[in-house]
């Protein structure tokens, strides 16, 4: 008699440890907080804030654990809203748009507009279902908005290095969320820049279970 043997989707979460002076990052709360899916087992990773060395923990991790998917988290104040990345651009740069404020890495490397990849794609596409992971979170009367520049700081290095891993590898999908800032990060006449932690993981656990279906 032949016996089937089952297999777990496998899902590799990474967030990010706290940086720039701060002693909290959502990212990292939630990747500690999730659930698995039903017939799911989620691998989790907290990575620094550091260019070079969250994509060699980010690419070893997914060669160790060969996930069925990749859903990096990191932290934005840029919207009180959780922003499902829909690409990422082959560029790093810490210094700011304006070219006001340049803002190393945990480990002082300041890149500025330089390539990730010098051989590489401009950009990666996420292969996760942005924008119905964004109608489900809405749906949750959670904020969720599909965003089209996951920025030029590691988030955006890590989201590359994962959507490129994934196109290497056959039905591995990969993808990024933008957490907002919790309401204790920020000044009281920022408030409207923040989100609940219940909320962002209500949207999270949302995503979650939209992609491992």
């Amino acid at each position: 008699m032949e016996y089937m043997v089952y297999k777990l989707k496998k899902i590799l979460v990474t967030g990010f440890e706290p940086f720039n002076g701060r002693d909290i990052n959502p990212s990292e709360q939630i990747v500690k907080a999730l659930l698995p899916p039903d017939d799911t087992e989620l691998i989790r990773l907290v990575l620094p804030v550091d260019y070079k060395k969250a994509e060699l923990l980010l690419l070893n991790a997914a060669e160790r654990e060969r996930p069925d998917i990749i859903l990096s988290l990191g932290q934005s104040g840029r919207l009180p809203a959780i922003e499902v990345e829909m690409l990422a651009a082959n560029i790093d740069s810490s210094l700011s748009g304006d070219g006001k404020q340049l803002l190393p890495d945990s480990s002082g490397f300041a890149p500025v507009d330089v390539p990730i990849d010098v051989a590489g794609k401009t950009a990666y596409f996420s292969s996760l279902p942005v924008r119905c992971i964004v109608s489900a979170i809405n749906a949750a009367d959670i904020p969720a908005v599909c965003s089209f520049s996951a920025g030029t700081y590691v988030c955006n290095h890590v989201m590359y290095a994962s959507c490129g891993y994934a196109e290497l590898h056959e039905n591995v999908a990969s993808g990024f969320i933008h957490l907002p800032l919790l309401p204790g990060q920020i000044n009281e006449d920022s408030k409207c820049c923040s989100m609940q932690f219940s909320e962002m993981l209500r949207g999270v656990q949302t995503a979650l279970d939209i992609i491992s279906k």
